[in-house]
């Protein structure tokens, strides 16, 4: 576990790199689909990924390697915990979407698989709150989606 300690200069250097990375064209696209269109309630809502030659495939690889990498660096300590949970939920919201699905998903890919993202999660400060207000948001962007 990553222990808790002040936020650098340096830290706030690799979320600003972190944020500039987001806002490529293809990752803009690939979040958008994964935000918006995605919106998993059966593992059979995971078919649409199946296709490698699907953009939803690509889409969801990059998104979740995207976070998966970013939560590394909490992980490993290199960034700080608090100034990372602090500056942005995606990688909540991505978690709040996957998690209950993340047994079968690591029976699929990986034992680890998004291993990083889930120990993230447990060190950063505050997420079992922000988990929950996030998944209400997801159920209501799910029913929307739905009339």
């Amino acid at each position: 576990m990553a222990e808790q300690r002040q936020a650098t200069y340096e830290d706030a250097q690799l979320i600003l790199r972190l944020f500039e990375l987001r806002r490529e064209e293809k990752m803009r696209k690939a979040r958008e689909w994964f935000s918006f269109k995605f919106l998993p309630k059966t593992l059979d809502d995971f078919k649409v990924i199946q296709d490698p030659s699907a953009p939803e495939n690509s889409y969801f690889r990059m998104v979740t390697s995207y976070w998966d990498m970013a939560a590394s660096f909490v992980v490993q300590g290199v960034l700080s915990p608090d100034l990372f949970v602090e500056s942005g939920g995606e990688m909540l919201f991505l978690w709040a979407k996957l998690e209950e699905f993340i047994p079968q998903l690591r029976q699929t890919f990986s034992p680890h698989y998004l291993a990083n993202i889930e120990k993230a999660v447990q060190i950063m400060p505050g997420t079992a709150e922000r988990l929950k207000a996030i998944r209400g948001a997801i159920e209501r962007l799910s029913k929307a989606s739905q009339s």
